[in-house]
């Protein structure tokens, strides 16, 4: 996890893991009648998103998370504007969901998922949405 200056921002660590799994699902889509064009669709798909998986950066900071491109800040959400969030299938390449007042947002996760989660539980947990399996009660 990379850290910047004293006012605890912090980087999250890059993971290509989502972009790779979709380029395996291209290929095994090669067998199809519709062959090439399900796996070319999907396989750029896949360049696409390893492409952003280095050249975008999360960062967390007391008050916002802000995601920046090549140096360059591309949108800044301020907490304070969040309603909800949750994480979809964050054991595999999942994908962060979260509201704002304006609009809701999905956004790949092509970072470390433990960390992402580790920040979003320390900047607003109490705004998670509980997926249905943590909401079944334990007989």
């Amino acid at each position: 996890m990379n850290q910047l200056n004293s006012n605890k921002s912090i980087i999250l660590d890059q993971n290509p893991r989502l972009p790779l799994l979709i380029a395996a699902l291209s290929i095994t889509l090669i067998p199809l009648p519709f062959h090439p064009w399900p796996t070319i669709t999907i396989g750029v798909f896949s360049i696409f998103l390893l492409i952003q998986s280095f050249t975008l950066k999360i960062e967390f900071t007391q008050e916002d998370f802000i995601v920046w491109q090549l140096g360059k800040e591309l949108r800044r959400f301020p907490f304070k504007d969040w309603l909800a969030w949750r994480l979809f299938f964050p054991n595999l390449p999942g994908i962060l969901y979260f509201r704002e007042k304006a609009s809701p947002h999905l956004l790949p996760i092509l970072f470390d998922a433990k960390q992402l989660e580790g920040q979003l539980r320390e900047k607003v947990g109490s705004l998670e949405i509980p997926s249905k399996q943590d909401s079944i009660p334990n007989p």
